[in-house]
């Protein structure tokens, strides 16, 4: 038996995203090289924030259709807060074991989404197949 989710706080997907911002802002706020680069900060923390953002706002919308768009958009949300990570790796500013420990969460992350998005795309399609019988 499978207990209904009434709250988006009540999403896992919706908790790890919010650990993993958590970790991007103290990230950014503590390294003196992404600290001073006002823009590169500014993204980062937009990134990892609109993962979040977006599950909430499209679970909020009440609707399968709206809730499989967030996600995407989140999902994408994940791709771009990896990409920044990899970049700031590669110009020296974090450790190859801060970048990858972050990296692989947020790909997890990322692939637990992809996960849910699957799952809200059957019953948008099996609610689909049911209002269009004859």
């Amino acid at each position: 038996m499978s207990t209904k989710i009434t709250r988006f706080e009540d999403l896992i997907i919706w908790q790890k995203a919010q650990e993993i911002a958590v970790k991007i802002y103290r990230l950014v706020e503590e390294n003196e090289f992404i600290k001073k680069d006002f823009s590169l900060k500014d993204q980062f923390k937009n990134a990892s924030i609109s993962i979040s953002d977006n599950i909430a706002e499209g679970f909020e919308y009440n609707n399968n259709p709206d809730f499989h768009r967030f996600l995407r958009i989140s999902k994408g949300s994940c791709g771009e807060l990896r990409n920044k990570l990899h970049f700031v790796k590669r110009l020296g500013f974090i450790t190859d074991e801060v970048a990858l420990n972050l990296i692989n969460e947020v790909k997890l992350l990322g692939s637990q989404i992809g996960e849910l998005i699957k799952k809200v795309k059957q019953t948008i399609k099996s609610k689909s197949s049911k209002t269009n019988k004859p």
